[in-house]
């Protein structure tokens, strides 16, 4: 018998696949890829992408919200970006929902992500 557990949050968007938005095993929460969609209505936030990376942050904190946590249990972050010059927006968005110690991480930019997004953002959580 698996020890796993799906976890949902009508917080963050739906998945756009036949994927979880996280699983947890243990006292560990391996988080879907993010990117900026709204929840209520399912739209990608466009424009400026300092909108979108919020977005990001706080379709992660709903799932970790679900999964009895928060950001600051967040232990790995791996974001990516169409551009890599908005990586200064990523940090100065990212100290406003992280405080020391933050997580470790890694951006990567990439060619192209799903429904055209700019950013996404996965990540592993470890619960008390």
């Amino acid at each position: 018998m698996s020890n796993r557990s799906i976890i949902h949050s009508d917080g963050a968007p739906q998945a756009i696949g036949p994927y979880s938005q996280a699983i947890k095993t243990g006292n560990t929460v391996y988080l879907s890829g993010q990117i900026p969609l709204v929840p209520e209505t399912m739209a990608l936030v466009v424009g400026d992408i300092e909108p979108q990376i919020r977005q990001v942050f706080d379709n992660l904190k709903a799932v970790c919200e679900a999964a009895s946590g928060d950001l600051q249990n967040i232990v790995k972050l791996n974001i990516f970006l169409t551009d890599l010059g908005n990586f200064d927006v990523v940090n100065k968005v990212m100290e406003s929902y992280f405080k020391t110690p933050y997580p470790a991480r890694a951006a990567i930019g990439v060619a192209s992500l799903p429904k055209g997004a700019e950013v996404e953002m996965d990540a592993i959580m470890v619960t008390n």
